[in-house]
């Protein structure tokens, strides 16, 4: 993906996740493996108002030379990419329901087999550190291992995967887990699949739709 064409897909997908309600204003952001570092959102830019040029290009170290600032939490997609080699980008957003089980700071059991869709059988809920910082991005690579998906306490919801689309996909699929169990809780106690069935659906999953993009 060449630098137009990957800002241009960012653009499009914020504008889309503000669209499917995965976010609101100037909430959210999103990021791109590209070189060495990274295309990211910029701060406080709402999607509507997203050019593919407004997207800041940012090094290894957290360098840039934009005349916008990237996002706030450009710290925690700076150090998932680095984190994870396989992964390719990083979604962030508040999701109404995702969002909250992170201000109950509660996980996602395995409720539904499309928790598979995240690598494991839960969705970690990291605790509540200020937006920003260097304690928030430590808590999101540490919920965030061996998964492609967790919840920031009190905050919101991390999708990643090698690619946009991929990660995107997971981004709206927890929203629909999360939004499920919520509804199930209100009916009854919820039936959960235990970790080997999840880990069998896990691998049945590889080849499965954006699973293998």
């Amino acid at each position: 993906m060449d630098d137009q064409v990957a800002r241009s897909a960012i653009v499009a997908a914020m504008r889309r996740m503000v669209a499917e309600g995965l976010s609101q204003g100037t909430s959210g952001n999103i990021s791109v493996r590209f070189g060495d570092g990274l295309l990211i959102t910029p701060s406080g830019i709402p999607a509507e108002q997203l050019e593919p040029e407004d997207i800041v290009a940012l090094d290894a170290e957290g360098g840039f030379a934009h005349r916008l600032k990237p996002s706030s939490e450009w710290r925690f997609h700076r150090d998932i990419l680095a984190a994870r080699p396989e992964i390719g980008a990083v979604v962030h957003a508040h999701p109404p329901h995702a969002t909250a089980f992170a201000i109950c700071h509660r996980e996602i059991p395995a409720a539904h087999y499309m928790i598979a869709a995240a690598g494991g059988p839960t969705i970690r809920c990291a605790p509540y550190a200020p937006y920003g910082t260097e304690a928030l991005s430590r808590l999101a690579v540490e919920a965030l291992d061996d998964r492609l998906a967790c919840l920031l306490g009190n905050h919101g919801l991390i999708a990643i995967g090698p690619s946009l689309d991929r990660a995107f996909w997971i981004a709206t699929e927890v929203e629909a887990l999360a939004h499920q169990y919520s509804l199930a809780l209100r009916i009854g106690t919820p039936v959960l699949l235990d970790d080997d069935e999840i880990a069998r659906t896990v691998i049945r999953f590889k080849g499965y739709g954006l699973q293998s993009k």
